[in-house]
Parts: structure tokens; sequence; C-alpha cells
């Protein structure tokens, strides 16, 4: 992959307190705000539960479309904890004790209390790059384009400056927000014809309440600097046109 190659990521977010509602996701926007820096492009997520067959079928779905999928979830050390060993299905490849994460675990722990159940965390599919782990020990893995990484948001925020050479992005992805005191329907139309005129750009629109008062805050995304400054000025011009105001959030 080289520089300007448009360069996309899905995330597959692993575990039943997930999609229960017990636990809020925060990872997605970790990952994709990283990701966005670097130039990679999040294109697809998707939430599903600890069972077997679907993250296998899953992740090889994702894995033939995506440059990259992440996943989050499902590789520590209790029964629920089925990712790595589907992993390891879905590629065809052995599970087996990971030498060198048997090796970093062992240490970690104090004598006596790297017990059965934390073994569990060196299971691995056969062969598997690790990614350290600087807040908790375990590593995550990758297999070509596939990346395990924890469910635990703050565990997951710490390794990703390790994986940051493994990953070859594009061109870093660029926004721009204007705020204004309008509504969507009001500028629906003249917002239609800037993204007609700027094909190549991503302009969204997202209401808001700030104050007991709507706006709507219109973001523009591209890789390209001046892409972002023509549709800028477009959207600006209509807006004075429409007296409408722009406010600072």
């Amino acid at each position: 992959m080289t520089k300007n190659k448009k360069v996309n990521a899905a995330i597959l977010i692993i575990g039943n307190e997930i999609l229960s509602g017990r636990t809020q996701d925060t990872n997605t926007t970790t990952l994709a705000l990283w990701l966005n820096s670097i130039g990679v492009k999040v294109q697809e997520v998707r939430v599903i539960p600890d069972i077997e067959n679907i993250i296998i079928e899953t992740v090889n779905h994702l894995r033939k479309v995506s440059d990259y999928v992440f996943t989050t979830g499902g590789i520590g050390p209790t029964h629920d904890d089925i990712t790595a060993q589907s992993i390891s299905k879905a590629f065809g490849i052995k599970y087996e004790i990971h030498k060198e994460a048997y090796k970093i675990l062992e240490a970690y722990y104090k004598p006596g209390e790297f017990n059965e159940g934390r073994q569990k965390m060196v299971w691995m599919p056969e062969n598997a790059n690790l990614i350290l782990n600087p807040t908790s020990g375990a590593p995550g893995f990758n297999v070509e384009n596939v990346f395990c990484l924890p469910g635990v948001p703050s565990i997951l925020k710490s390794m990703l400056g390790g994986l940051k050479n493994r990953i070859v992005g594009g061109d870093p992805i660029l926004s721009h927000t204007i705020s204004l005191r309008t509504v969507e329907s009001e500028i629906a139309n003249s917002l239609t014809k800037v993204q007609d005129d700027n094909v190549d750009v991503e302009i969204g629109s997202y209401p808001f309440f700030q104050a007991g008062k709507l706006g709507v805050s219109i973001v523009i995304r591209s890789e390209d600097q001046s892409r972002i400054i023509k549709c800028n000025n477009q959207i600006l011009k209509f807006v004075k046109e429409k007296n409408i105001e722009v406010v600072d959030r």
C-alpha cells in the first residue's frame, strides 16, 4: 500500500455485554479517531455476540473486503472469551500456546498467580504476531490483516501506539466543522448542491441542541485541505445569503 491510496478498515466489536446494553462501546470512537489520524478510513462497524460461527463468518467476510479488520473483546481468561479460537478457525490454522506470550505473562505475574485461567490468554492462532500490552501484560495479536485487541477501553487505547508501524495508511483524513443556528430542512437543498459539486469530499450534517436552541453542525472531511477550504467557502456563501447565524461550539 502506498500513500494517496484510499485505505479502509472494519471494526468488529465482539461481546454479549455490548449487545445487552450492560457495557457501553467506546472502543469504536477510540479506534476510528486513531485510524483517521493515520489515513485509514473506517467503512464499517459491526457488533456481534460471543458465538463462534458468527465470529468466523463475520471475520472471513470483513477481511476480504477491508484492508484491515480490528476486533475488540473476547481475548480474556473466561469461558466466553472465544475470539482467539474463532480467529484460528477462520484462517484454518492451529490454536496453540504462543511461546512468546507465555514468557511475557509468566514474567508479568507473581509466582503462583499465572494460573490455568490466565494461561488461557496465551492460546492463540499458530505463528500469530503479538501486539504488546503496556497496561495489563496480556498481549493482543494479529494474523495477516486481522488485529485482535482487548475489550477494556483503557487497555485497548494503551496498545495502539505499538501498532502504528504495522498499519500503512493513506493521507490523514482532515476535517472542518461549521456550526449554524438553523435546522436541516433550511439548508438541505443548498448543501446538496455543494456536495454534488465536490463529490470527492465527504459532507455530513448533524443536528444539535445548545442553550435551548436547535442548530446544525456541518462536517467537511477530505485528505486534501484545499478541497475543504473550497467547500467551506461555498457553504459560507449560502449561509450569508440566507442570513443564517454561525455559532461557536
